[in-house]
């Protein structure tokens, strides 16, 4: 009965399922651990407010799971270009009227609420609809410079410019993810490297009209983040976050020092967010923390390309590969951050890493991810059973009728 309940509720790819609980029971685990000394702190001596609110975003994402995975994929691609205007009119009023948290302006807050949404999280799950649909519409058609450039990276330029002024490391990551896409929907490389060559120059115009225009931007960040990054002596302020999370790691060590016993959590202002992979790793090693995490964001994308493969039509193929892209890409940034082999981006670790907007944003990517493999696997179980049917009609024997 229970095992009918559950595959009952939770349909679709179920090695999907598994990674989805696995990323939760990370989630409270290390998140608990890793906040503990800045909740102390900082809401009077409770220890448990990052868990509590942790455990209730991630009920509400797989609440929002199980009712995405089963509505039918095509509504995304009907939705996608009004989901879109809307992420951008959401990034216009945060840049007009955002709430401004750690030096940058990336959040709104819902109003009579408190609660804080980074807009930019939602407006890179809109473009990845975008493009899906995009692409799945204007498949024969994209040796078209002219027209590739109007309808996908005219929006992939306008989203990635209302972000980049107080997000630049969120832009480029949507903006490579965005590439990546295309290149697997086969629009022409040689756009995609003039695409890559405008971008650059913009960005370098951008941050050269800004340094003009007003001393007080992002672009000293920007510079100070790279420069320290590439610079081979170690500045306690500019590289602290960075520092704290290597000794963590280099701490860690194959087996780790158990759960709970961080000494780094205390060090680290984004311990149970930006930087938790290092913590994970502190407390949990090589062997139950990183190589565990790694293993999953990769069978996330090898049965997203199984799931893509088995569909009949371009939309939720390239609607699957967009959406678990984008989640991989911004684990593997993440991750690469925590162990030095990137510059500070303030990318979360995803389901993992405590968070409210990009829980259940990510939530609904990997909803809409088990929505096209349910609707995959039913097909896939209704062509069987019509295939044993006629079988089984061809092993008739016919007995002549008794006079």
């Amino acid at each position: 009965m229970q095992k009918g309940w559950l595959t009952g509720t939770f349909k679709g790819d179920r090695a999907i399922w598994g990674l989805v609980a696995l990323f939760m029971v990370y989630s409270l685990l290390s998140v608990y651990s890793s906040s503990v000394g800045i909740a102390f702190k900082n809401y009077g001596g409770n220890t448990t407010y990052f868990l509590r609110s942790q455990f209730i975003m991630l009920i509400l994402g797989l609440c929002i799971i199980i009712v995405v995975h089963y509505l039918p994929y095509r509504i995304y691609s009907a939705m996608a270009g009004i989901l879109l205007i809307v992420a951008a009119a959401l990034l216009v009023l945060t840049l007009l009227f955002g709430s401004r948290i750690n030096e940058a302006t990336r959040w709104l807050v819902i109003p009579g609420t408190g609660f804080h949404i980074q807009t930019s999280d939602i407006a890179k799950v809109a473009l990845m609809l975008y493009i899906a649909r995009t692409l799945s519409k204007y498949q024969n058609e994209l040796g078209n410079f002219m027209l590739v450039t109007k309808y996908f990276m005219l929006p992939v330029a306008i989203i990635c410019a209302l972000i980049m002024p107080e997000n630049l490391s969120t832009a480029m990551m949507i903006f490579m993810i965005s590439i990546i896409i295309m290149y697997i929907g086969r629009v022409p490389f040689k756009f995609l490297l003039a695409y890559i060559g405008m971008a650059v120059v913009g960005v370098i115009l951008f941050a050269l009209v800004l340094t003009v225009v007003t001393k007080d931007n992002r672009v000293e960040v920007w510079k100070n983040r790279i420069e320290n990054f590439f610079s081979a002596e170690s500045n306690a302020d500019d590289n602290y976050q960075t520092d704290q999370a290597r000794i963590a790691i280099s701490t860690g060590g194959l087996f780790g020092k158990a759960p709970g016993r961080s000494t780094q959590r205390n060090m680290l202002p984004q311990s149970n967010s930006d930087f938790i992979f290092a913590i994970i790793i502190e407390e949990y090693g090589l062997i139950l923390g990183a190589f565990p995490l790694i293993l999953a964001y990769m069978i996330l994308l090898f049965r997203a390309i199984t799931i893509a493969k088995k569909c009949e039509t371009a939309f939720p193929a390239f609607l699957v590969l967009g959406l678990t892209v984008m989640i991989v890409v911004q684990a593997m940034l993440n991750m690469m951050v925590a162990v030095g082999l990137f510059p500070v981006t303030g990318q979360t670790l995803p389901m993992v890493s405590w968070g409210r907007t990009s829980v259940l944003v990510m939530s609904f990517s990997i909803g809409a991810i088990l929505s096209v493999s349910r609707v995959v696997n039913a097909r896939i179980r209704q062509e069987e059973l019509n295939e044993d049917e006629i079988s089984d009609e061809g092993e008739k024997i016919y007995e002549p009728a008794k006079t």
